[in-house]
C-alpha cells in the first residue's frame, strides 16, 4: 500500500506532533548519540521478548512515527524499513522462552535490552527508556513513562522490537500452524488458549506463563 503524501495543513500538524515528541531529544541535545529503548512481547504466552534500540540523526524526519501499538500493521512495516534506513544505528535484542522461564520476564526483558545496547555502533551516550531503568548499564539512563508516545527515539525502538518479534512469530506459525501464531503473535487469545488445551505446549511456549491452561 502506497503511503499517503501529506501536504499543507495536515503536514504542518504532523510536523508539530513530531516536534512535541522531540522534547527529550532537545533536552539532551548535547549528547551526539541519543538512543531510544523499548520492548515488545512481555505479555504473550509464547515466543521471545524483543528489545529495540535506535539512535536517530538529530535532523531525522520520519512522518507517522509513534508508539507501535497505535499504528496499523502496514504502517509499522513501512516505518520499520524507514527507521533502519535513516538511523545512525539500530539493533534488536532477543531472549527466548526458555530463558524467560529461567530468570523471569522482567529480567529477560532487561537482558534483551542489554543485548540491543551492546550491538550498537556507535555506542549511545544516553538512553531514553520506556519506563524502566536497566540494571548493569553504565550509560546514563532516563526512564520515561509512556515514552513510546513521547519520544521519537523510543517510538522508533518500539517499532523495531514489535515488527522483528512479529516476523519471528509468523515464522513460528509455519512450524506450528494449529496455534495461530501469525494472528495473535503468542498472546493469550481465546483461540490460542483453546489450541493450547487441545494440542499442549510447543517448545516456544513459556512454561511459567501457561500453568493454568495445561
Amino acid at each position: 500500500m502506497a503511503r499517503r503524501v501529506l501536504t499543507g495543513e495536515k503536514l504542518e500538524k504532523e510536523l508539530e506532533r513530531l516536534s512535541l515528541m522531540r522534547e527529550f531529544e532537545r533536552q539532551y541535545e548535547d549528547c551526539a548519540f541519543i538512543c531510544g529503548i523499548d520492548e515488545a512481547g512481555r505479555g504473550p504466552l509464547a515466543g521471545p521478548v524483543a528489545a529495540g534500540a535506535a539512535i536517530l540523526p538529530k535532523d531525522c524526519r520520519i512522518l507517522y512515527l509513534n508508539d507501535s501499538k497505535k499504528l496499523s500493521e502496514s504502517r509499522r512495516e513501512e516505518l520499520f524499513l524507514e527507521i533502519k534506513e535513516k538511523a545512525i544505528a539500530w539493533s534488536v535484542g532477543i531472549v527466548g522462552p526458555e530463558r524467560i522461564d529461567e530468570i523471569n520476564i522482567l529480567q529477560a526483558t532487561y537482558e534483551a535490552m542489554r543485548q540491543a545496547i551492546a550491538k550498537l555502533d556507535p555506542a549511545p551516550q544516553i538512553l531514553l527508556n520506556d519506563a524502566v531503568t536497566i540494571p548493569g548499564i553504565a550509560v546514563p539512563q532516563v526512564p520515561i513513562i509512556k515514552g513510546d508516545a513521547k519520544s521519537v527515539s523510543i517510538a522508533a525502538a518500539s517499532i523495531l522490537a514489535k515488527v522483528t518479534r512479529d516476523h519471528m512469530m509468523e515464522e513460528y506459525d509455519k512450524e506450528y500452524p494449529e496455534y495461530g501464531f501469525a494472528k495473535h503473535k503468542g498472546y493469550g487469545t481465546p483461540a490460542h488458549i483453546t489450541a493450547l488445551k487441545e494440542f499442549g505446549p510447543t517448545p516456544i511456549h513459556r512454561r511459567t506463563f501457561i500453568t493454568k491452561f495445561v
